[in-house]
């Protein structure tokens, strides 16, 4: 944070139209028992941006996206998705609107190939019953081939055709966090929430992984709200940054006002606490 120049004033996000946004954050505090992980925070997501959320340790960024996904539900606020404002919903739902998220610690089956845990991805598209995936014969058969196809396009879309059939807890960490990533993308999300994508990585898995971010956002067309502690890769990846801080928002505007906020550059260096 040493690039930082100090600001007085906080950076505003600029207003969108309507049809714009693709969710509104607005109000929202999170609470667990007397601790407050959330308090009044507001902001937006663009159709199409890539819009990071960050922030010290203890800020209540992971929290922030929980709320979103239907993992938490908040005290106060509303969520609006679509230009719907969101009674309480389940993980399972937010899913079946075109939600996704990849967690800070990889979430896969370990048993299971790297082919198998991307086309559990699909799980929310298959539409034949039981009846019919049982006897893997006709309609379910046609459904299943088809599944197996888009699968396919998303290995190869991330590079990883080489351990396709390798139990992903064979796999280094980098490449885990790649299936995560290929997982989510299986569900052809509107919105995919990725909790620090690059943690644990080295600097040619950050490399990589920023590349398949970009790639999913520019040729997709898939809106991305991240968390991420690396500055750098913030600031190269992001059009907009909303700043959490012991759970309140103090800052949001684009990578290159954000980073010479002052109130950004105390939370940051501990100064302000």
């Amino acid at each position: 944070m040493n690039a930082f120049v100090a600001k007085d004033e906080l950076p505003q996000s600029v207003p969108a139209t309507n049809s714009d946004v693709l969710l509104r954050v607005d109000n929202v505090s999170l609470a667990f028992g007397g601790v407050k992980a959330i308090t009044d925070i507001s902001f937006d997501i663009l159709k199409g941006e890539i819009r990071a959320i960050i922030g010290p340790n203890g800020a209540g960024k992971t929290s922030m996206l929980n709320v979103i996904n239907g993992f938490y539900h908040p005290q106060e606020g509303t969520i609006t998705w679509r230009g719907s404002v969101r009674s309480k919903m389940r993980p399972y739902e937010a899913a079946s609107q075109g939600i996704a998220r990849t967690f800070q610690n990889v979430a896969l089956f370990k048993g299971m190939t790297t082919l198998d845990n991307i086309m559990s991805g699909r799980s929310l598209k298959m539409h034949r019953n039981f009846f019919w995936q049982l006897l893997w014969r006709g309609p379910a058969e046609r459904e299943e081939i088809e599944h197996r196809r888009k699968v396919e396009d998303i290995i190869d879309f991330l590079e990883i055709q080489a351990i396709r059939k390798t139990p992903v807890g064979r796999l280094p960490y980098g490449l885990q966090k790649r299936v995560e990533l290929g997982r989510a993308l299986a569900m052809e999300p509107e919105l995919l929430l990725l909790d620090e994508p690059m943690a644990g990585m080295n600097l040619e898995e950050k490399e990589d992984m920023s590349r398949f971010i970009l790639d999913v956002n520019q040729e997709f067309g898939t809106t991305i709200a991240l968390i991420e502690h690396d500055m750098g890769v913030v600031m190269d990846l992001s059009d907009r940054v909303v700043v959490l801080d012991y759970g309140r928002k103090i800052a949001d505007g684009s990578p290159e006002d954000v980073q010479k906020s002052q109130a950004v550059i105390d939370a940051y260096l501990g100064v302000s606490h």
